[in-house]
C-alpha cells in the first residue's frame, strides 16, 4: 500500500493541489480584474465605478456572479442544445489549462517541458472553435456574423505573433519558457525588440477580442456577437474565459519581453521582492494597459483591423524574424540550442 501511495496516488494529489493553487488565483484574478476596469475606466471618465457593494464597492464582482448563478439558462428553441452549452465551457477551459506551462519563478511551474511556447500558442489558436460553435448554434444570424469576424481577426493575428514569437525564440535558442526568462537576465528583451514588442502587444488585443478591436462584439451592429443569444452562466463562462485570456496574454508579453518574474535591476531592494510577485506586478502593468487602451480609442472599423494585420504587421513581423536573424548570424550571436 505503502508503494501504491508514493509511486501513484501521491504525485496525483500532489499534482491536483498545485492545479488549484493555480486556478483559484487565476478565477480570483478574473473576478477581480473586472472590478478593476470598471473603476479605471470610470476614473478616466471622471465618474466614480462601483462603490456600493461592500467597501470601496469590492464585493461587485461576487455580487456579479452570483446574480449570473441564480439567473435562468435559457436555450434558443432553433438552437443546437449539446454544441450550444459545449461553447463557453470550451472557451472557459482553454483559457485554464493553457496556465500548466506559465512559470511563476525558477523551478515554479506545472508543466516544464520543453516545447512550452508551442503549446501556449496551440491553446491559444484553439480558442476559436468555441466562438465559432456558439456562433454556429446559437442559429442567430448576428452570433454567426460575430463569430466569423472573430475566427478571421484570430487567424489574422495570430500569424504575425508567431513571426514575433520567432523573433524571440531566435534569440533564446529554446522553446521553454523558463529558458526564455533566463536569458533576459542582462537585459529584457523589450529593449532590443521593442518594435516586435509594440506589435505583440497590439496583436494581444486583437487576438483577445478587446477594445479597439471588439469587432464580434461590436454591440452598435451585432448586439453583442456570438454571445447574444446566451444567459446566466453560459454568457458568464465567456465573460471569465475572455478576461482569463487577457491575463493569459499579460503574462505571455511579461515572459517574452519583460523578464517574467526576473526584477529590473540586479540590486538589494529589488532582489528582495520574490519572483512570482515581480510577475503579477508585470501582469497588472499589461492588463493597466488593456485597460487604458479600452478608455482611450475608438473602436477600428473592420476592414481598418484586416488591413492593420495583413498589410502592416504581417510585414513588419516577417522583416523582424530576417533582421533578428540577420545580426545574430553577422556577430555570431546564435546560441546554443538545448
Amino acid at each position: 500500500m505503502a508503494e501504491v501511495w508514493d509511486i501513484y496516488l501521491w504525485p496525483l494529489l500532489w499534482t491536483a493541489i498545485k492545479i488549484v493553487a493555480i486556478v483559484l488565483p487565476v478565477l480570483l484574478s478574473v473576478a477581480y480584474l473586472t472590478y478593476a476596469e470598471r473603476k479605471v475606466i470610470g476614473a478616466m471618465q471622471m465618474r466614480r465605478g462601483p462603490n456600493i457593494v461592500g467597501p470601496f464597492g469590492l464585493l461587485q464582482p461576487m455580487a456579479d456572479g452570483l446574480k449570473l448563478f441564480l439567473k435562468e439558462t435559457i436555450i434558443p428553441s432553433g438552437a443546437n442544445r449539446v454544441v450550444f452549452m459545449i461553447a463557453p465551457m470550451l472557451t472557459f477551459i482553454l483559457a485554464l489549462v493553457a496556465w500548466a506551462v506559465i512559470p511563476f519563478d525558477q523551478g515554479m511551474v506545472l508543466a516544464d517541458i520543453n516545447v512550452g511556447i508551442l503549446y501556449l500558442f496551440a491553446i491559444s489558436s484553439l480558442g476559436v472553435y468555441g466562438i465559432l460553435m456558439a456562433g454556429w448554434a446559437s442559429n442567430s444570424r448576428y452570433a454567426f456574423l460575430g463569430a466569423i469576424r472573430s475566427a478571421a481577426q484570430m487567424v489574422s493575428y495570430e500569424v504575425s505573433m508567431g513571426f514575433i514569437i520567432i523573433t524571440v525564440l531566435l534569440c533564446v535558442g529554446s522553446l521553454n519558457l523558463s529558458d526564455i526568462v533566463l536569458a533576459q537576465k542582462g537585459m529584457w528583451f523589450i529593449i532590443p525588440l521593442f518594435p516586435m514588442a509594440v506589435i505583440f502587444f497590439i496583436s494581444t488585443l486583437a487576438e483577445t477580442n478587446r477594445h479597439p478591436f471588439d469587432m464580434p462584439e461590436a454591440e452598435a451592429e451585432l448586439v453583442a456577437g456570438y454571445n447574444v443569444e446566451y444567459s446566466a452562466m453560459g454568457f458568464a463562462l465567456f465573460f471569465l474565459g475572455e478576461y482569463a485570456n487577457m491575463i493569459l496574454m499579460s503574462a505571455m508579453t511579461s515572459i517574452l519581453f519583460l523578464g517574467g518574474w526576473l526584477p529590473p535591476f540586479d540590486m538589494v531592494p529589488f532582489t528582495l521582492i520574490p519572483g512570482p510577485l515581480w510577475l503579477a506586478i508585470k501582469i497588472a502593468f499589461c492588463l493597466f494597459i488593456f485597460l487604458w487602451v479600452r478608455a482611450t480609442f475608438p473602436r477600428y472599423r473592420y476592414d481598418q483591423l484586416m488591413r492593420l494585420g495583413w498589410k502592416v504587421f504581417l510585414p513588419l513581423s516577417l522583416a523582424g524574424v530576417v533582421v533578428v536573424a540577420g545580426v545574430l548570424v553577422a556577430f555570431d550571436l546564435v546560441p546554443n540550442a538545448g
